[in-house]
């Protein structure tokens, strides 16, 4: 029987690393400028952790194997453990996870607390059941005031956000289900949320965000290749989570005025 443990525990532990060796299953490819840090970050912490695993999981199949049953020849011992030991493998560990941690929040913290460079371009997201809203301040530069008491879900847009049209602010205000971005140019992002927390996921640009009712969050990205982008909501929202999801269209900057400009004039 130890033997076969051995055999199973080893054979689960070749088996695993080889996946993640393989990158079998893997990141997307990625289309932001934070891109090399982030996908740095995370094989930096597989490589680590894979090291930590494999070396735990041949030690557990030896022991197995060592410490197996013998029958009535086996003499069994009580031990106390070593307080030593057990004091280095926590500290290696607490050293490893603290470690790991501060070497990628600057990553995070370069796109949460540092402010957007000049010119990027404003958008305000929204997630509500179950929708994302996507809303761009338009030539003066200005979001419109919001009111609660004139939201209205069920239209959709401008009525869904609550959008006071009475605000001179908010008559160039373009609200659409669908995001555009210019390539090679920073988004300054507004995040918010109606009803529940949502999560704003972009895998290719690496990037996810969690949207908390009553609070505004400010973080920016920039994506650095034109293509089509799924957007998620990466946390649980209600029994049509699972139907949340958008489209993020990275375009040329041309592509992107001349979207922004037909967009405006409808609103004439």
């Amino acid at each position: 029987m130890g033997l076969a443990l051995l055999v199973i525990i080893w054979l689960i532990t070749f088996v695993s690393t080889y996946f993640f060796a393989a990158q079998t299953w893997w990141l997307p490819h990625g289309a932001s400028t934070s891109t090399p840090w982030i996908d740095h970050q995370f094989a930096l912490t597989y490589l680590i952790m894979g090291v930590v695993f494999v070396a735990a999981q041949g030690a557990l199949g030896l022991f197995v194997w060592q410490y197996r049953d013998r029958g009535s020849a086996s003499k069994v011992t009580y031990s106390h453990g070593n307080t030593r030991m057990e004091v280095i493998w926590t500290a290696l560990t607490a050293i490893l996870f603290i470690g790991l941690n501060l070497m990628g929040s600057p990553i995070w913290a370069s796109e949460r607390f540092a402010p957007a460079d000049p010119g990027s371009v404003p958008v305000e997201v929204t997630g509500m059941q179950f929708a994302w809203y996507f809303r761009y301040p338009g030539t003066d530069g200005k979001f419109g005031r919001t009111d609660p008491k004139l939201m209205d879900p069920s239209a959709g847009n401008e009525a869904a956000l609550g959008l006071d049209t009475t605000d001179p602010a908010a008559k160039d205000d373009v609200v659409t289900g669908t995001m555009f971005l210019p390539v090679n140019r920073q988004v300054d992002l507004t995040l918010r949320a109606v009803d529940v927390i949502h999560s704003f996921f972009v895998p290719q640009m690496r990037f996810k965000q969690d949207a908390v009712p009553g609070l505004i969050i400010h973080m920016h990205f920039t994506p650095t290749e034109v293509g089509e982008y799924e957007i998620a909501c990466a946390e649980l929202c209600g029994l049509g989570h699972y139907k949340m999801h958008g489209m993020l269209h990275v375009v040329s900057q041309e592509d992107f005025d001349k979207w922004l400009a037909v967009r405006e004039a409808e609103k004439q």
